[in-house]
């Protein structure tokens, strides 16, 4: 199984955020209270790994954004 092409955008989108502030893997792991490899998987393109709901929500707090700037405006 891969990635969605949703799942695939919304990572892309967090990992996008992540890099802006200048966090490291570890460090969003750290914030998001998962592990550092739980954070890569959901990053690499070989892993079905992905972010939850609730995840989105936490992500929002901790980039300072809102859970819908991870979303795409229309469908993919």
């Amino acid at each position: 199984m891969v990635k969605t092409k949703i799942d695939t955008y919304v990572i892309e989108q967090i990992k996008n955020k992540r890099l802006e502030r200048n966090l490291s893997q570890a460090d969003l792991a750290f914030e998001l209270g998962v592990s550092v490899g739980f954070i890569g998987k959901v990053e690499s393109p070989r892993y079905t790994s992905h972010y939850n709901i609730k995840h989105l929500n936490e992500l929002a707090k901790i980039l300072k954004c809102s859970p819908q700037d991870f979303l795409p405006k229309k469908p993919v």
